[in-house]
């Protein structure tokens, strides 16, 4: 391994891992509303770009972070589906839709 590929792993290390602290609170507190859906979704598809990336060119650093990241990605995209609306309740109707009921203060 050379010092560049070193240097991709301990970088992808740090940042990755910067994301398990978030991750272990929203499930910790089955919360996510101070997490932006358009935030969950855009990093958790950007991740995925990363992670065909890495695997299309080889980089080793990349596939295993953006593998890692992925899965993280993922537990916060589930967590802000699951316990990210205030106020209102989520209800999965069938496959394709989901239903939004508002709470009072959110009709106004």
């Amino acid at each position: 391994m050379d010092w560049t590929e070193l240097i991709g792993f301990v970088g992808g290390l740090l940042t990755t891992m910067g994301m398990v602290p978030q991750v272990w609170r929203l499930f910790k507190l089955k919360s996510a509303h101070e997490i932006s859906l358009t935030f969950s979704l855009f990093f958790t598809i950007g991740i995925a770009f990363w992670l065909v990336y890495g695997i299309l060119n080889g980089l080793m650093s990349v596939i295993i972070w953006n593998g890692v990241a992925l899965a993280l990605g993922c537990g916060i995209f589930y967590a802000k589906m699951k316990w990210g609306p205030v106020g209102h309740k989520v209800t999965r109707l069938d496959n394709s839709r989901i239903s939004i009921e508002c709470g009072e203060n959110d009709a106004k």
